[in-house]
């Protein structure tokens, strides 16, 4: 099959008839008004960012509630709702804590019992990995989606999110993602103003992820985990179920020069390594920076960047765009009120007190193009869109257990690194 006839947002909207469902699509009346006084919310993973999305829903929307929750391990669901509970009491929330036993699921399968529960909207904040699998469950049961940043983490699982992309435009699902720039004032405006031509043509763009690294198990592996269960601990520092920073963190970046731009890049070169990453158990099989030039259609180029160096490094995350008529440089509104504004949109969008919004075959491309940029520099090679787009690697593992083999990938050298 011919992965590149795959429709994206570029394709579905630039046909007759495409251009005619688009007026169909921002009146989604099968579910403006629908929604119940209450909605009910189910979570998928239930870490830090997870039990942060659920406080910002309710900071966001006072009519939210939380019913189920499902984990693939129970000391951090049960860490989670005890954290949720006292979180939600500080903001007048704590009516809406409502997972009750029965309710929390936990194992590499709860997925699909939180799916099946009788809730309005899914949260799906579990490690990048598990995404794709995630949300075409969450769209093939009909539910609304709040479905966090990066869509996959290798073009086999963005092919499937991009088709139940396409699926929840026909089934006037809302999905909004956890890329908060799009719902943050400043880059609304901005982008805004450079889609009017305020600023004249865009002649180039750069995008920067300079921070620090992300260990979760600095003290190393315990005794009593499996293999399987302790890359899912230290999940960062795998690439099967990360996608390296480049995709799991940069794509917040390149999301927004996709956005600029209104549409993906073409080509890619880029190079990387581990400067100071040691390439052991704890620190993985990852990369500590990447360099990549993208280039798209029209022929603007976009320079992107990402590195993670010891905390004391520099440090620099925000966006410049070179313009005809001068430069802009982006970064979030102070406080970044996005993180509560994506889940305003989100229940507006459900209920029709607002526009129909659906995010998904947008934040899949840029994840696409991310896993364009991070196969470049693993391999050494330029590479195109259709090379990304008919890509056969497929890095989720088949057998899910807490105690399953699965050996890392090697650590890639480019020269060494077979791209498929």
């Amino acid at each position: 099959m011919d992965f590149s006839k795959l429709r994206t947002r570029r394709s579905m909207f630039t046909s007759a008839p495409a251009v005619a469902g688009a007026f169909a699509i921002m009146r989604p009346e099968l579910v403006r008004g629908w929604a119940p006084a209450r909605l009910k919310a189910g979570l998928i993973g239930c870490g830090g960012r997870g039990t942060g999305a659920v406080i910002d829903a309710m900071n966001g929307d006072p009519a939210i509630e939380l019913h189920v929750m499902g984990d693939a391990f129970e000391d951090k669901l049960e860490a989670s709702i005890k954290n949720l509970r006292a979180r939600a009491e500080k903001i007048g929330a704590a009516d809406r804590i409502k997972v009750e036993p029965d309710k929390r699921f936990v194992g590499f399968e709860a997925y699909k019992k939180v799916i099946a529960s009788d809730v309005d909207v899914i949260f799906l904040c579990a490690p990048p990995g598990w995404r794709p699998i995630h949300f075409e469950a969450a769209v093939e049961a009909g539910k609304h989606v709040f479905c966090e940043k990066p869509f996959g983490v290798d073009a086999t699982g963005v092919r499937k999110c991009m088709a139940a992309a396409k699926k929840s435009v026909e089934k006037k699902l809302t999905v909004v993602s956890g890329a908060q720039r799009r719902s943050d004032p400043l880059y609304l405006n901005a982008v805004a103003d450079l889609k009017s031509g305020k600023h004249g043509d865009v002649v180039a763009l750069y995008a920067y992820w300079v921070g620090s690294p992300v260990i979760q198990q600095p003290k190393g592996r315990m005794e009593k985990w499996g293999e399987f269960e302790w890359q899912h601990r230290n999940w960062y520092s795998n690439l099967w179920i990360c996608g390296d920073q480049i995709v799991e963190q940069h794509l917040h970046n390149i999301d927004v020069c996709n956005w600029i731009m209104g549409t993906h890049p073409v080509k890619v070169v880029a190079s990387g390594g581990a400067s100071w990453r040691p390439q052991d158990e704890v620190h993985g099989n990852i990369y500590d920076n990447v360099s990549a030039d993208f280039e798209y259609p029209n022929g603007v180029r976009m320079s992107s960047y990402c590195r993670q160096y010891p905390r004391g490094s520099y440090n620099q995350v925000n966006e410049i765009v070179a313009c005809s008529k001068g430069r802009l440089k982006l970064d979030q509104t102070k406080g970044a009120p996005g993180y509560v504004n994506e889940h305003t949109k989100l229940y507006k969008s459900i209920r029709g007190d607002g526009p129909y919004i659906n995010e998904a075959m947008e934040v899949a491309e840029s994840t696409l193009t991310c896993i364009m940029g991070r196969e470049s520099a693993y391999s050494g090679l330029a590479l195109t869109w259709d090379q990304i787009m008919n890509s056969q690697q497929d890095l989720m593992p088949k057998t899910w257990d807490y105690n399953a083999t699965n050996p890392p990938t090697p650590f890639p050298v480019p020269g060494k690194y077979k791209f498929i």
